[in-house]
């Protein structure tokens, strides 16, 4: 799941001649559900948004206070297209989740938010619509967020899963065991390479 998080001074959300939304200070969220997303990633990226800290405090002093602290408003809009993977200079939508399991996904992250927070400062656009969204950007400060599940690229996806058994491997053994792992490694690589005392890896030396 992926948003962007926008602090403004004011927004709306239009669709044809009539403003459906609109929201003075606060955030306004653009929110892009991926084909991947379970109530793990809407969990988190409710608790990061509210809790985002966006805002000075009562001194002045800048990124002190979230949204929830100020007690600002919130206006969120639903946004398939950050799901966007681009195909040469097309746009590729494949990885947003359909439609018609999206919206009722999106309407529990509202509500969500709404018992987190005060739900009549929970804004909202209108899922599926052609919009005109406008955004007072105040700063500017803009944030990108993406849960950390939500990884729809299977070659990232693959290199974290490789990564986290890396890790995995190396706490499972001793730090003796795996010192000698690599002056073995070394030593095939640089047959030259001479090993030193027990558990140290073994370095180039100048001839």
């Amino acid at each position: 799941m992926k948003a962007i998080i926008q602090r403004v001074t004011k927004a709306s959300v239009t669709v044809g001649e009539d403003q459906v939304s609109s929201i003075g200070r606060g955030i306004c969220v653009l929110l892009g559900i991926s084909v991947d997303d379970t109530q793990r990633d809407a969990e988190y990226m409710v608790r990061k948004i509210l809790n985002l800290r966006l805002f000075e405090d009562e001194n002045g002093r800048a990124w002190a206070k979230s949204v929830m602290e100020r007690e600002f408003e919130v206006l969120c809009v639903s946004q398939f297209t950050l799901q966007c993977i681009l195909k040469a200079n097309k746009p590729d939508f494949h990885s947003a989740m359909p439609a018609e399991l999206a919206q009722p996904f999106y309407n529990s992250i509202l509500e969500s938010m709404r018992s987190a927070y005060k739900p009549e400062l929970i804004k909202d656009g209108k899922f599926g619509a052609y919009m005109q969204v406008n955004i007072q950007n105040d700063g500017p400060v803009t944030v990108e967020l993406t849960s950390p599940a939500g990884h729809t690229d299977p070659k990232q996806l693959s290199k974290l899963e490789k990564q986290q058994l890396r890790k995995e491997k190396v706490r499972s053994k001793g730090p003796l065991e795996s010192a000698r792992e690599k002056a073995s490694l070394r030593s095939k690589q640089d047959p030259s390479a001479s090993s030193g005392a027990e558990g140290d890896v073994s370095s180039d030396r100048e001839p």
